[in-house]
């Protein structure tokens, strides 16, 4: 997957459930060698499915050991957490973990509180463990798409969630954005305009306000058209407008679809509407500059015409030979050189070489390569070379 995905010059992000230990006994049994049969005292039943206590020092250490092994034997891009931390409430039901916080709770006044501290110590230790190992690691993670009602802290969303990531998850995510211990955020807005309790309209602007200079991109229920019935579903018009409002209003305009299983399964005309509207041109991930914020070098150029297009070649100066994408704008008749265009690239390769096999159909073509590092940062442009139709 890892490397079919570098293929296609996209990232590939390991998603993880860090808690979750058990789901179905009877559909997907764990083996005997699994977690929850070599460290019993670690797990807690909650409804039917079972999860490893996160006040668990050890427990959580183990968790992320398992990420970090992840990201030490495989080239991922990124490491990305769902929004489970502690499970979502299940009503007259407790969490099993009072003899938990008796042994570890310290000088905490309240098991909430501790229960959020212990995942900021699992968020915090994950990112520095991360970035020690594979400083260009990602880590990402799509909450809850309410942080807070405002009617219970001033500073969350003027919304009406029934469960909040804060308050019944434990996850402070606006923390971690502020102190910098997560590279983005994904929140799973799911929910239609005008929703009644949690309109899109509502929480898009309230997280783009608490990015933090971090990236924000939004996650889209793409699952709600399957088998909707009535509006705004039943069509690609609440999807298409809500994709119209992040692209207008949205410093970083990334989104995601949840899940992508979801489109076997809905009519074929709202795939065609998506790409119609948002596939037209390649796109380039934006860069992350508290990462990485230097570009490499700008490639040489040449081209060598033929009858089959125009070949292009280019060197570039690597010393550390570090991985590297181009991508090869062309612009032709005149027109105006502009690499902010992503209607000019032509392709985003790995390769030091592209054949365009248009080359020929144009009065004038001038051509420029840049070159990307592991992080996106874009270099300057090549040298401009201008080639006009090959005479054979």
């Amino acid at each position: 997957m890892i490397s079919e995905t570098h293929k296609r010059q996209m990232e590939f992000h390991a998603w993880f459930n860090p808690f979750r230990a058990l789901v179905d006994n009877r559909k997907n049994p764990n083996p005997p060698g699994h977690i929850t049969h070599k460290n019993p005292g670690w797990i807690i039943n909650y409804g039917t499915k079972a999860y490893i206590n996160p006040g668990e020092p050890a427990a959580r250490e183990y968790v992320i050991n398992v990420i970090m092994d992840v990201v030490k034997r495989y080239d991922i891009d990124a490491v990305h957490l769902d929004d489970y931390f502690y499970p979502y409430r299940i009503p007259k039901t407790e969490f099993a973990d009072s003899k938990t916080f008796a042994r570890y709770g310290g000088n905490f006044k309240n098991k909430d509180d501790w229960r959020r501290n212990n995942i900021d110590l699992f968020i915090s230790v994950l990112n520095t463990n991360i970035k020690q190992v594979k400083s260009y690691v990602k880590l990402g993670v799509s909450p809850f798409g309410v942080w807070r009602n405002a009617s219970v802290d001033p500073e969350g969303s003027p919304t009406r969630g029934g469960q909040t990531t804060y308050d019944d998850l434990y996850a402070d995510v606006v923390m971690w954005m502020k102190k910098g211990w997560v590279d983005y955020m994904m929140p799973q807005l799911y929910w239609e305009h005008g929703h009644k309790l949690v309109g899109f309209e509502v929480l898009l602007p309230w997280w783009e306000k608490h990015a933090y200079q971090r990236h924000m991109y939004f996650g889209l229920g793409a699952y709600r058209m399957v088998n909707a019935v009535k509006e705004p579903w039943i069509g690609p018009g609440e999807l298409l407008r809500q994709i119209g409002d992040i692209r207008r209003t949205a410093q970083v305009p990334g989104y995601s679809l949840y899940s992508i299983s979801s489109f076997d399964k809905v009519p074929p005309a709202i795939l065609d509407s998506l790409a119609e509207r948002y596939c037209k041109t390649p796109a380039l991930i934006p860069p992350m500059k508290w990462l990485d914020s230097i570009p490499p070098a700008a490639p040489e150029l040449k081209a060598i015409p033929s009858a089959q297009g125009t070949l292009l070649q280019w060197q570039l100066d690597n010393p550390l030979k570090e991985p590297v994408r181009y991508v090869v704008y062309r612009f032709v008749n005149d027109e105006p050189v502009n690499l902010s265009r992503p209607d000019r690239i032509l392709g985003i390769v790995s390769e030091p070489e592209f054949l365009d096999k248009q080359a020929n159909e144009f009065r004038k073509s001038v051509y420029i390569v840049t070159a990307l590092d592991r992080l996106w940062n874009e270099s300057g442009g090549s040298n401009h070379v201008t080639m006009e139709p090959a005479k054979f």
